[in-house]
């Protein structure tokens, strides 16, 4: 299972490296990886695009949703990001220390 989830996201090749051998990129679709391989129910994740680049963070972002989708999961995301916001079927906002929900 293991292997086939690295296929999944892209890091077959990667396999026999350690974290500090790979890009934040690369490590984010490790974790992506090892959450396929469990097939979590709930998904939890703080500002997962947080330390990419624009590249690297869209295709952590699709990789997350399919995964989502594969699997059936809820998924909380917590995030500065718009754009990934807006991807969500549901939002919840804190302004000014109040909760506003889309």
């Amino acid at each position: 299972r293991s292997s086939e989830a690295l296929k999944k996201v892209a890091l077959i090749r990667r396999g026999s490296h350690y974290p500090a051998e790979l890009s934040g990129g690369e490590q984010q679709r490790v974790a992506l990886a090892r959450a396929l391989v469990t097939r979590p129910k709930l998904i939890l994740a703080d500002e997962p695009t947080g330390n990419l680049d624009k590249e690297s963070g869209e295709m952590v972002t699709q990789m997350l949703f399919d995964l989502k989708d594969e699997v059936g999961s809820t998924m909380v995301i917590v995030t500065h990001s718009n754009d990934l916001a807006n991807r969500c079927t549901r939002k919840i906002a804190i302004n000014d220390g109040k909760l506003n929900s889309d």
